[in-house]
């Protein structure tokens, strides 16, 4: 089954809000195609030598924005890669249209409920919320969901997010993203013919 997208240089390229579950689904696709995996907020807090709140509280969000650009051109430069954006990486700059230019880019398309269900299990470890009750985070969760899908769903393939709380759940979401892309490479040919 993957055959052909461990033979072609490739860089899957995963969006979606915070708690979605992209590096999760990242780290599921890294090892079935023997990829390497970069999190762009890891990859950002390695070359600087800061945590993302540092960064924020140093330079502010705009200046945030542009390192996270600079360095998304790093990574996205790499071949046969899976890459995990930020949630707000999308909706800055020409992010968008940059990511689609440079390979599969994955809308993981999550509910409130499942983003809330989520970050449930991580919400110690993110500074937005750890002050705010269950309520307020959804509230919070929604708006900006609404906000960022304009952005979100520029992604080549969009994909449905359901509650990833095991093993099973994650690697089948995996091997569904797998047959999802090359399904629509199976396709390209057949349309571009079509078109001339």
């Amino acid at each position: 089954m993957t055959e052909s997208l461990r033979n072609t240089p490739n860089r899957i390229i995963i969006i979606g809000y915070m708690g979605a579950g992209k590096t999760t689904l990242g780290w599921a696709l890294s090892k079935i195609l023997n990829f390497k995996f970069y999190d762009l907020d890891w990859y950002i807090e390695t070359r600087m030598h800061k945590t993302i709140a540092q960064i924020f509280e140093e330079r502010g969000e705009d200046g945030f924005r542009i390192i996270e650009r600079n360095m998304l051109h790093e990574v996205a430069e790499f071949e046969n890669v899976i890459i995990a954006c930020g949630g707000g990486t999308p909706c800055f700059f020409d992010n968008m249209e940059y990511l689609n230019k440079q390979g599969e880019t994955i809308y993981m398309n999550a509910t409130a409920d499942i983003i809330c269900q989520h970050l449930n299990i991580s919400r110690n470890v993110r500074p937005l919320l750890k002050d705010k009750s269950e309520d307020e985070v959804k509230v919070f969760v929604k708006k900006q969901i609404e906000e960022r899908d304009i952005y979100y769903k520029q992604a080549k393939h969009i994909i449905k997010v359901h509650l990833m709380d095991n093993r099973k759940k994650i690697n089948a979401m995996a091997k569904q993203l797998i047959s999802i892309i090359e399904m629509s490479r199976k396709a390209l040919p057949t349309i571009e013919k079509n078109n001339k």
